[in-house]
């Protein structure tokens, strides 16, 4: 391969990239919006049921029973599980914060999976990157501002996200050595949609009108589009050129705020969000540099 075939497949997989994070932000945005006429249980089964149905119509006629094979049933259960856990979390903290906040808290989970990892797996860290995480840690702050008025229990919610989040992440570093990445999005869909179809009862209720059924199809379009464009985009750029651009995410994120809610962050947001982006694209590419696996992007 030339260096301007190499460079021009980078370049694609950067706009790849770009475009599936754009989709999260639509995504995250569609929720908040929805979240005021519908249940977020709803919303969590029509992002996971379309996601279910779209990768099997897509790849099991492909890859047939291999699209099926893992190593590790348990672990794919136990994934999905959490990645379920992940998606309710998030789709009712959003209900409470900013779609621009919102995303820019959860791009501390790459600092989280640090400090786990230091704690829980007795890894070495180095003082960079415990400085990188003091640093995210900090601009998080400036993002909820505990003591003030809009402080609540409402904002552990993230906290509690960003934390399952990262459990999630360290768990499909472990399964990536072994498992084939369509076969975990596979089992994700179907766990996801599964859990959530057993408790949907409890909570179902008829769709208010066709917009909001609309916007529910729109939450696993935008989601099942995004991850399959993440894929494209780490199949034809190094993980170290990708990194920094993850973090577009926030910009598309406050943009959507801004033209659906009419949100603009203020100052102290602003320098928070300015730290995370600062503190986590670092730590990220450090990962990146240092051929460990690399943390997918937030799975909404």
């Amino acid at each position: 391969m030339t260096a301007h075939t190499s460079g021009a497949r980078a370049t694609l997989g950067v706009a790849f990239l770009v475009l599936a994070v754009a989709c999260f932000a639509v995504l995250d945005t569609a929720v908040k919006y929805v979240g005021a006429f519908v249940p977020v249980l709803v919303a969590v089964w029509f992002r996971y049921l379309f996601q279910a149905v779209a990768v099997s119509a897509f790849m099991l006629p492909v890859r047939g029973r291999r699209l099926l094979h893992t190593e590790h049933p348990r672990f794919q259960l136990l994934r999905g599980a959490l990645l379920l856990t992940v998606s309710a979390l998030s789709f009712v903290a959003v209900q409470f914060m900013p779609v621009g906040e919102f995303t820019a808290f959860v791009m501390t989970t790459p600092l989280v999976v640090t400090l786990l990892a230091a704690v829980f797996l007795k890894e070495q860290v180095s003082l960079l990157r415990w400085m990188l995480v003091g640093g995210g840690f900090l601009g998080a702050l400036l993002v909820v501002q505990p003591g003030g008025a809009s402080f609540g229990w409402a904002t552990l919610l993230p906290l509690a996200m960003v934390f399952t989040y990262a459990w999630f992440q360290i768990l499909t570093s472990r399964l990536a050595r072994t498992e084939d990445p369509m076969t975990m999005h596979f089992y994700t869909g179907w766990v996801g949609a599964l859990i959530a179809s057993a408790v949907l009862p409890l909570v179902w209720q008829t769709m208010p009108d066709a917009t909001t059924f609309a916007i529910l199809c729109l939450i696993g379009l935008m989601g099942t589009v995004g991850h399959f464009l993440l894929i494209l985009a780490f199949a034809r750029a190094p993980a170290s050129t990708l990194t920094p651009y993850l973090y577009t995410q926030i910009g598309f994120a406050m943009l959507c705020g801004w033209l659906v809610f009419d949100h603009v962050p203020g100052a102290l947001e602003l320098t928070g969000i300015a730290l995370i982006v600062l503190c986590g694209a670092t730590a990220s590419w450090l990962t990146a540099r240092e051929k460990q696996p690399l943390l997918q992007p937030p799975e909404p």
